[in-house]
């Protein structure tokens, strides 16, 4: 450690030295010893060398030659660990480097560039830093004709400090559509990639950007063409995907209509490709999430996702990765795919919930035939909170106006005793998701007479375990609820009935003080007591003589419009 401490400081010593060709060489000397030396980088970081190098590339004296290796110099530190990265910022080295742009010399301009590419993509660095200085951003507009360097740098910078709706708009002010969209053409690949993420990040969510995009030629050629030509199956999977990105982001800001050529026949098929498992971890998942986004809001859309591609059978692939560690013969990708697979769930149940978010027919065809109930099942009974949470509510979802079948294949999926396990849940999310996928389960009079007749008495019990256990205003609503499915069953209705002790609390919950567990303990009564149902006359008598009339008179004077409207609507039962 000494040794590597006495060559660092030799090092930083000759930053020191009067003769200006030996401070040159000591810091060419230095570049080369830094490369790829993270040690050698935090030593040369901790015995002040950064102060040094920002003075000599800052002092008008220094040689063009010595400012640009300082600036290289400075980029490969920023090349080391996030810590360098800090005590690079702390030195104010954005500032300087800024400022260096405005000297003439193209060379020692790319090096800043460089070295401000490298700081800014970082995590640590606060964005804010590009945007202090209101002439910085028209500059940086202005040395995007210097050179191929210059814009693939200043792009990359752009990309990763666009990060509100107040960045988009400087951006969008300063001309960024009009100076980058030439770029997307150019015969650096880099400078184009670079070019096709700042309009990712520029259209995602506004308006005003996407809708500009529409007009925009490049070459006499509309920039959704151009977009639509980076999603060819012979490009590069990162350009496709952005490519695929740009054009959603405009869809979904209103900008392209989701009927449109590009969107159907291009970027949906596109997006689906990614969902692979070819492709990569985070391909996928980037894929799976655009996509997911791209068809939230349209029914047509997720009904021809449904079927491209085998993409329910893909999604299944998500929660079984990695799907078997012997074909995987890089090992650190393995390390790295496991500690990310989350990532893979998250997005497939986000796709899993776009799909079936709209349309019945869709839901069924997912779910039944590859084998996903099965999956969503076995994430209930995990350890983590957050797993249990997304399979319950990616069960909810399915059962929501699903038929028979797929609420029986649910149920028997799940089984009686999980169910029944997580109504019991410590995780109050799990709770209101368990709670959400019953009431599902439970529409409809021939669903809920069929699952009450042969789970009748345990969902029973754990309704009346909830309303008497400690639990939130949401979770008790939830659950009466679920009491006024089931007395609109035909059948149903006769399980409430016959336990008093169901009946009680219902009255205790109509004459509650929060108006959400009136309404919902009222509805209760409402369905129980409907006048064309049979034996409606037996069950209004034995309502009357425990007291229900005279709380249900009670209410029409209630302060709450809705909740009186839904007692008069009762008492008309009786009048009727």
């Amino acid at each position: 450690m000494q040794e590597v401490t006495a060559t660092s400081r030799h090092y930083v010593d000759r930053l020191f030295d009067p003769d200006p060709q030996k401070v040159l060489q000591g810091v060419i000397d230095m570049k080369n010893a830094v490369i790829g030396n993270n040690k050698q980088k935090a030593n040369l970081i901790v015995l002040g060398a950064v102060p040094r190098l920002l003075y000599l590339l800052q002092q008008g004296s220094s040689s063009s030659e010595l400012r640009a290796e300082c600036a290289v110099v400075l980029g490969s530190l920023a090349m080391g660990t996030e810590n360098n990265i800090k005590s690079l910022v702390d030195c104010h080295i954005i500032p300087a480097l800024l400022q260096g742009l405005l000297c003439p010399d193209l060379i020692f301009i790319e090096a800043c560039l460089r070295c401000l590419r490298t700081v800014f993509i970082s995590p640590v660095t606060p964005v804010q830093l590009l945007y202090t200085d209101p002439t910085v951003i028209p500059h940086l507009m202005s040395l995007l004709s210097r050179s191929q360097r210059t814009q693939e740098y200043i792009t990359q910078i752009f990309s990763h400090c666009c990060k509100t709706p107040e960045h988009q708009t400087v951006l969008f002010n300063h001309g960024a559509i009009q100076n980058i969209a030439p770029l997307l053409i150019s015969p650096s690949y880099k400078v184009r990639m670079q070019a096709l993420k700042c309009f990712s990040v520029l259209a995602y969510e506004n308006t005003q950007v996407s809708m500009t995009l529409v007009n925009v030629l490049v070459d006499e050629e509309l920039l959704s063409q151009v977009f639509v030509r980076m999603m060819q199956r012979d490009q590069p999977i990162d350009m496709q995907l952005t490519a695929a990105k740009c054009l959603t982001y405009m869809c979904r800001a209103g900008a392209i209509r989701t009927d449109d050529s590009c969107i159907v026949l291009k970027t949906l098929p596109c997006l689906v490709r990614m969902c692979s498992k070819e492709r990569l971890l985070e391909e996928r998942v980037e894929g799976a999430e655009t996509l997911a986004y791209l068809m939230e809001p349209d029914v047509e859309l997720q009904r021809i996702a449904s079927v491209t591609d085998h993409l329910v059978a893909m999604l299944a692939d998500y929660f079984k990765y990695p799907s078997s560690v012997s074909a995987i013969t890089d090992i650190k990708r393995l390390d790295h795919d496991l500690k990310h697979a989350h990532e893979l769930r998250q997005a497939a149940f986000k796709l899993y919930a776009s799909l079936g978010s709209n349309d019945e027919d869709i839901r069924k065809k997912p779910i039944l035939e590859s084998g996903v109930i099965e999956l969503l099942c076995s994430l209930t009974q995990s350890d983590s909170p957050a797993l249990r949470v997304n399979g319950i509510w990616a069960l909810m979802n399915m059962a929501f106006q699903a038929d028979q079948k797929v609420k029986g294949e649910i149920v028997r999926a799940l089984g009686t005793e999980q169910l029944f396990r997580l109504l019991s849940d410590p995780d109050s999310n799990v709770l209101m998701k368990t709670l959400g996928l019953l009431r599902n389960l439970l529409s409809t009079r021939p669903h809920i007479d069929q699952v009450m007749s042969s789970h009748g008495k345990q969902i029973m019990q754990a309704v009346t375990l909830i309303l008497e256990g400690e639990h939130s205003i949401e979770v008790k609503e939830q659950t009466l609820c679920i009491l006024a499915n089931i007395a609109d069953g035909n059948t149903a209705k006769e399980l409430i009935m016959t336990n008093d002790d169901i009946l009680q609390k219902i009255k205790y919950y109509m004459a509650h003080s929060n108006v959400k567990l009136q309404l919902a303990a009222t509805f209760c009564i409402s369905n129980l007591i409907w006048n064309e149902e049979d034996g409606s006359q037996e069950r209004q008598d034995k309502l009357r003589e425990l007291g229900f009339v005279d709380i249900l008179h009670k209410l029409t004077q209630a302060s709450d419009p809705n909740l009186c409207d839904r007692a008069k609507t009762a008492m008309q039962q009786y009048l009727a």
